[in-house]
């Protein structure tokens, strides 16, 4: 994969490597329980058919150089990701702010479900796959009620800002 880097710091600062946010987009999560206060938040924001933005937190997961994230069919993104897939993925990783601007595509393969529901599973929300969807007992609280679809986001373009040492601010174009 080719990246193209661009520096955003009016400062003098290096631009950032992509490899400091892959680093710790790749980490194992701090804790899984929402509750904690190191737990990340993804936040997922899509496009409404007025053109209005809309913005809500999902449980992502950061795996294979894509975000995979769960959605019911009902939900206000799910329904403005299947008129306009464009959408953007932030999240606020240890020293550095990071956002995701990409399309959604829905995953269909089995074998990505599968392995995707495991590692909800190994992270404490008992996902399974039935009829092409993920599905568990109890609800997602983001995703609405099951079945939830599956979708991925390969950056195509992302930002990062640095909130603590080294700093700087940087675009990356992936290609």
């Amino acid at each position: 994969m080719q990246i193209q880097t661009k520096n955003l710091d009016d400062y003098g600062h290096q631009p950032i490597p992509w490899s400091r946010a892959l680093e710790q987009l790749e980490a194992p999560p701090a804790t899984t329980d929402p509750q904690a206060p190191d737990h990340t938040t993804y936040w997922l924001t899509t496009v409404r058919p007025d053109g209005q933005p809309h913005a809500t937190g999902v449980g992502a997961l950061w795996r294979d150089g894509k975000f995979y994230f769960t959605s019911g069919a009902g939900t206000q993104k799910s329904r403005n990701l299947a008129v306009d897939p464009h959408c953007v993925i932030s999240v606020a990783l240890p020293g550095l702010d990071l956002v995701v601007e990409r399309t959604a595509a829905k995953v269909t393969d089995v074998a990505t479900l599968e392995r995707l529901a495991k590692e909800y599973r190994d992270q404490g929300w008992p996902a399974s796959v039935k009829d092409g969807a993920l599905t568990a007992e109890f609800i997602a609280p983001s995703a609405g009620p099951p079945p939830w679809d599956l979708y991925e986001v390969a950056a195509r373009t992302a930002f990062g800002v640095a909130t603590a040492e080294p700093w700087g601010a940087t675009r990356w174009r992936f290609a």
